[in-house]
């Protein structure tokens, strides 16, 4: 792991412009904060494929739903609070319900956005967006994770939600990573307990396993960056195999990924699965780590979760 950071919101928008170089259908259709979500080097260099339709995030799902039915490919940028909740009746109604090519690229997911404070903290976006049929739900890693993703994302057809991280992140993968809608990656193997992770506690997971590792524990490591279609196969080796998971997200601990996988687990009557996230409360006005910390996001927690689970 890269002791290089940068923000997934940072590959989301370098690799929007690139997408939308090749392909004049891919539209930006941004809710006013395009400097925040880094749609501004697309906004100048692709005018005429960009919209900006104010501080009004239903009317943005709603010309977007437009542009689909004509062929288009819109991304909706804003903020995760804002793109899943204030969206969510648009969302399901006029995007998802047809099986609409909308994609809803919202950066500031979970704690990341630290001193904003907690109304732009998104803890139950994931969750909410991933009951509502036809939607892919993605959340990458790291900045190149973000940049595969978002292509990926660009040449499937339907609605799709990608959850990006305001504050930098640690580099995990190497630019010709490939990546899969739907099926996770393998970052560590590990055959004593299964990490499985998405999102900006990747590498959080990654730094557990090393130290269990220290510790004679083999921890296997997934990158789940789809929780919607989860990776069921992935997650069954893991219960089948292993027997103990723990999974770890910057969101809820309820109906996000931890949900997700014990979704799983549960229907094939085995394993057991440990959900380290947060703890079904809001955030607050504080840094970054502080709020990993207030939620039991920490590597020392996996590590004392693991032990336990392994004894």
């Amino acid at each position: 792991m890269s002791e290089v950071k940068k923000a997934t919101r940072d590959g989301f928008g370098e690799e929007i412009v690139a997408l939308g170089i090749q392909n004049k259908d891919i539209y930006v259709v941004d809710i006013d904060i395009g400097k925040s979500c880094k749609t501004g080097k697309f906004r100048e260099e692709l005018p005429k494929q960009y919209f900006n339709v104010g501080i009004a995030e239903q009317n943005g799902a709603g010309v977007a739903a437009g542009m689909a039915t004509c062929g288009k490919i819109p991304f909706v940028v804003t903020y995760a609070v804002f793109g899943s909740l204030r969206m969510c009746e648009m969302i399901r109604q006029e995007i998802c319900y047809p099986k609409l090519n909308v994609k809803i690229a919202c950066s500031h997911g979970g704690v990341t956005p630290a001193n904003d404070g907690a109304s732009h903290q998104s803890i139950e976006d994931m969750g909410v967006l991933r009951t509502i049929p036809n939607m892919t739900v993605i959340m990458p890693a790291d900045y190149y994770a973000a940049k595969t993703l978002v292509k990926k994302a660009a040449e499937m057809d339907g609605p799709c939600y990608l959850r990006f991280t305001r504050d930098a992140v640690p580099v995990i993968y190497d630019e010709n990573t490939e990546f899969e809608i739907g099926k996770a990656n393998l970052v560590k193997d590990g055959t004593d307990v299964a990490i499985i992770a998405n999102g900006d506690t990747v590498n959080i997971a990654v730094k557990a396993a090393n130290e269990l590792e220290a510790k004679g524990i083999k921890a296997k490591v997934l990158d789940m960056h789809t929780i919607k279609p989860l990776d069921t196969e992935a997650v069954m080796d893991c219960v089948e195999n292993i027997g103990r998971i723990i999974t770890v997200e910057d969101h809820n601990i309820m109906n996000g990924l931890g949900s997700a996988v014990c979704e799983v687990a549960s229907e094939a009557g085995k394993g057991i699965v440990k959900r380290v996230g947060i703890q079904d409360q809001f955030g607050q006005s504080a840094p970054y780590e502080r709020l990993l910390e207030m939620n039991g996001i920490t590597v020392e927690n996996i590590v004392a979760i693991a032990e336990k689970l392994t004894k």
